[in-house]
């Protein structure tokens, strides 16, 4: 079977994804073949040397012109791209693999998972962090209860590309077209790794801290700021554990440093992003946390790279999260993150906005 690919934007996880594509066939021969059919973009330069450099037969400028046309719709346009196209290609019965967050606002990821729900599709969302073998390894740990009854989650996310104030303004600082700053951006990832290592949050008292409220565009207009620039939450979590979570894009120093710490009754464990072929553990009955390296033959998904000990990095997350897929796409299987999983940490972030207006303790499940 060869699966006809179509990517709606070409950037930052255009690149991500293609160049995850194109190492398929050679570390995971099993994987579905792929053709990268058509790429979609609205700047025709920039989109027809995209189609040439991330090798796609052709390229498109509206998406409605090829929606029907691929069996794979990758949804990477910005956030306030991703409701209409998503719901579109599910009703064709195209499969659709959409960036996170699934949607600006959480109406919108209500409509994708319910379009989902409805289609014989296959629909996925980019939480790539998933993916990481380490973070694999974790999910194994915590289901096994070598941690024993988890008691405490910490997650945070930290970047300082926005730390000066002079640095131009994008579409991720406009609430219309990304539907929240560094809490969507950054903390989407944060609350799926909490969801899927522990259990789903189920109420918030949040806070949202804007410090520069206008940036200058590179043409030299000045527009507002109408997102966060960091965010810091306390929640709680289904099975009664206390969660602590924050993102900041303002955190000097910090360039993608998440992480995420797991506290039970018989041992805890952390991970960092920025050291992501490590895992720290204390196990009980430890005098301290030991480091070990996840890069041995049988552990997740090392068995398809290379010998003990050779790191992966980064771009790898896609690899895995594409192989995972496709290979769900190609045997008409379930996917995980799933549009309702993305839906439900919507529904969190949705929560924290609330919580940061009305100034009290909001219940995730509870509407506006």
């Amino acid at each position: 079977m060869t699966l006809d690919v179509g990517f709606i934007g070409y950037r930052f996880m255009g690149k991500a994804h293609a160049n995850a594509l194109s190492r398929l066939s050679m570390f995971f021969p099993e994987a579905p073949e792929t053709n990268r059919a058509v790429v979609v973009g609205r700047d025709e330069d920039a989109l027809t040397d995209a189609r040439d450099r991330l090798g796609f037969d052709r390229a498109a400028t509206d998406w409605e012109d090829v929606v029907d046309d691929v069996d794979v719709l990758y949804n990477l346009g910005p956030n306030f791209l991703h409701v209409e196209p998503s719901v579109a290609a599910l009703d064709a019965g195209v499969h659709v693999l959409c960036e996170k967050p699934l949607a600006p606002t959480k109406a919108g990821a209500e409509q994708m998972a319910s379009a989902a729900a409805e289609s014989d599709a296959v629909a996925g969302c980019g939480f790539n962090y998933r993916f990481i073998p380490a973070i694999q390894l974790a999910k194994r740990l915590i289901d096994a209860g070598e941690l024993g009854e988890i008691r405490q989650v910490r997650g945070r996310y930290l970047q300082d590309w926005l730390v000066d104030a002079d640095a131009p303004w994008t579409w991720r600082m406009d609430a219309e077209r990304a539907g929240s700053g560094a809490l969507g951006d950054l903390g989407a990832h944060t609350v799926d790794l909490v969801q899927f290592l522990v259990d789903d949050v189920v109420g918030v008292s949040g806070r949202l801290e804007t410090f520069v409220e206008e940036r200058d565009t590179p043409a030299g207009e000045t527009r507002p700021v109408t997102v966060d620039d960091a965010y810091s939450a306390q929640a709680t979590l289904a099975n009664g554990a206390t969660c602590t979570l924050e993102a900041s894009r303002v955190a000097a120093g910090h360039k993608n440093d998440h992480t995420i710490e797991v506290h039970g009754s018989k041992g805890s464990l952390r991970f960092s992003l920025e050291r992501l072929n490590e895992l720290e553990l204390m196990r009980e009955g430890a005098r301290g946390y030991e480091t070990v390296l996840v890069t041995d033959e049988d552990d997740p998904y090392l068995d398809h790279w290379w010998p003990p000990g050779h790191v992966l990095g980064w771009e790898h997350t896609f690899v895995h999260e594409n192989y995972e897929f496709l290979s769900a796409v190609a045997g008409d299987d379930s996917f995980r993150p799933s549009f309702d999983d993305a839906r439900r940490v919507q529904a969190v972030l949705d929560a924290v906005e609330r919580s940061d207006a009305c100034g009290e303790w909001v219940d995730v499940d509870a509407d506006r």
